[in-house]
């Protein structure tokens, strides 16, 4: 029985295909789900999404949203959700430069929350470009 996964932002949907096993930051901690998974709502946490099928997982960079698990489907509704192969890792890197002197740069206790979001954001697209092209994470 396979599985149904739609991920969907604002934008577009930006996958939808039948899959073998998804892996994903809920705010309970990581969770997998497999097929005929017991029906649940979770929030997504910004991090690093993953799905397998025939053996091979392929990540995602989400920055948070929604769940819903189904026992034949699960639906993703992400604030932003990109494709390791469409990260460009330069850029990736750079936001991650300018999120970490945001940090110490910070003037406020609200300015600190917003760059650690950044920081968060940008580091979880570079692990996720890094994935995708096989090299190890730093």
């Amino acid at each position: 029985m396979p599985l149904r996964l739609e991920i969907v932002t604002a934008e577009r949907v930006v996958f939808s295909d039948d899959v073998d096993l998804v892996s994903a930051p809920a705010a309970e901690g990581r969770i997998g789900i497999l097929p005929r998974h017991e029906a649940m709502l979770t929030i997504l946490l910004p991090g690093e999404f993953h799905y397998t099928k025939d053996g091979v997982s392929y990540p995602f960079a989400i920055s948070g949203g929604f769940m819903e698990v189904l026992p034949d489907r699960v639906t993703v509704l992400a604030d932003t959700a990109e494709r390791g192969d469409e990260i460009d890792e330069a850029r990736a890197e750079e936001a991650r430069q300018r999120a970490a002197a945001r940090m110490r740069d910070r003037q406020s206790a609200r300015e600190l929350m917003l760059a650690e979001a950044e920081l968060r954001r940008a580091t979880v697209r570079l692990q996720v470009a890094r994935l995708r092209k096989g090299r190890p994470n730093r």
